[in-house]
């Protein structure tokens, strides 16, 4: 999972980087309005935890912005204790969720959770797709009731295309939203396709047909075959 952070003060930003990560989230930074509009429209976030009082513009800007692009990224505001009205509106706008500053990471982190599970799996922990089920509370795999072990890569390109069935996935947006600005670094995307053929073997190692289904020349699609 994907998540945007936008906060002007440098000492917070990077704590909630560092908590987020930790919580094994690919996670993005912006301390400034320009920065965060341009990132907004080059990429795609589930999550954005975004400071209302921010350098070159607002918060509030920011979250109309997003509702536009991409409705489906979820939101938490971290504000000012003084800030009630903007926190007001920020909801308006169709944020999810806010805190107020100061807080503990504890909580940030029980809050993305909490929304990333009503937005990308309907409020439960467990997801299921044919004979393949995800507890991304334990970030545990089963395949046709066998328990897979699979690599920290391995495991959020599974969840990734868990929250888009049927959708084809080009290895462009795989790669940028499992391993986000870091992406740039690959010379190509063998990477991908590494990742990708072992998690296969390993999910059809349990005796269950492979969902992961190739679209030539564009990516991936995850598809349950119909007898």
């Amino acid at each position: 999972m994907k998540i945007l952070i936008v906060e002007d003060n440098t000492q917070l930003l990077e704590a909630i980087r560092e908590t987020l990560v930790g919580e094994h989230y690919v996670c993005e930074t912006a301390e400034k309005y320009t920065a965060a509009s341009e990132k907004i429209h080059m990429h795609n976030y589930d999550v954005m935890v975004v400071d209302i009082n921010l350098p070159g513009g607002s918060g509030l800007k920011l979250i109309r912005e997003i509702k536009g692009i991409n409705p489906a990224t979820g939101i938490i505001i971290i504000s000012a204790r003084n800030s009630l009205d903007h926190k007001i509106e920020g909801l308006e706008l169709g944020a999810d969720d806010y805190l107020t500053k100061p807080f503990d990471m504890a909580e940030l982190v029980v809050r993305v959770k909490a929304l990333l599970r009503r937005r990308s799996f309907s409020g439960t922990s467990t997801v299921t797709f044919g004979d393949i089920s995800i507890d991304t509370g334990r970030r545990e795999v089963t395949a046709g009731g066998t328990k897979v072990d699979l690599t920290k890569s391995e495991y959020n390109i599974l969840l990734f295309f868990f929250s888009n069935p049927n959708r084809v996935l080009t290895r462009e947006s795989i790669a940028e939203h499992i391993w986000g600005d870091n992406m740039d670094l690959a010379d190509s995307f063998d990477f991908i396709y590494s990742h990708i053929r072992n998690l296969r073997k390993k999910l059809t190692a349990t005796g269950v047909d492979d969902p992961i289904k190739v679209v030539y020349g564009i990516g991936y699609r995850l598809k349950r075959d119909y007898n």
